[in-house]
């Protein structure tokens, strides 16, 4: 098996993880188990830009690769860690939108996101272009954890979904993102997080739970 050969298997491997934690923290109720899988996936992205850092032989990648592990594999989920750990009823017992019929919402998006990025699989030769259907339908997914889950954990968890599910688009259509382009992407996203955290804080100071639908009882 040549060098292209295994970067290519391993390309789809950690292409395919990035995706099934995104189904993973759909099919999940429990906020911990949800926690895990985005922690997983911001390791496969990570492995990701590493393959392809070592393929192309371009060093910027490999440092791009442990921006994401500190990052999103490591800091983020720590924070969605106290997170869950304030709140122990963060967990889904009633999403908008039930597992089973969401599992099915998943499979569908997935094949949305396939035939949807078929003109640019078909126009651009490579293996990291054929992946990046992987990348939309994390997007695809990751909007629609947004929608049907009422935690504020979890919604926070479809944001993150949809952002790695671009740097996978990213990372595949450009074989390597800038690392700057990255490291801003990567610092804003932790951000947001971070102020996201300091909402929900908050929230559940006054609310005692993160359910966001207990927000329209609030009245002036």
């Amino acid at each position: 098996m040549t060098n292209h050969s295994v970067a290519a298997a391993l390309l789809a491997l950690t292409s395919g993880t990035v995706l099934l934690c995104a189904a993973l923290a759909l099919w999940r109720r429990a906020a911990r188990g949800i926690v895990s899988a985005l922690r997983v996936q911001g390791y496969a992205l990570a492995a990701t830009a590493a393959v392809l850092g070592v393929q192309l032989h371009e060093p910027l990648l490999l440092v791009t690769s442990g921006l994401l592990v500190a990052v999103k594999g490591v800091a983020i989920p720590m924070l969605f860690g106290r997170l869950v750990r304030l709140d122990p009823a963060s967990s889904e017992t009633d999403p908008v939108v039930n597992v089973p019929a969401s599992l099915v919402a998943a499979v569908v998006l997935t094949l949305v996101a396939f035939v949807a990025t078929r003109p640019i699989v078909e126009s651009v030769r490579g293996v990291p272009i054929t992946l990046v259907p992987f990348g939309f339908a994390t997007v695809l997914i990751g909007f629609f954890v947004l929608v049907a889950r009422r935690k504020a954990v979890s919604q926070m968890v479809g944001l993150l979904l949809v952002d790695n599910g671009i740097g996978l688009v990213a990372l595949l259509l450009t074989t390597g993102v800038p690392l700057l382009i990255e490291l801003g992407g990567t610092l804003d996203v932790l951000l947001v997080v971070v102020v996201l955290r300091v909402l929900v804080t908050r929230m559940h100071a006054q609310l005692g739970v993160l359910d966001l639908d207990s927000l329209q009882e609030l009245r002036d």
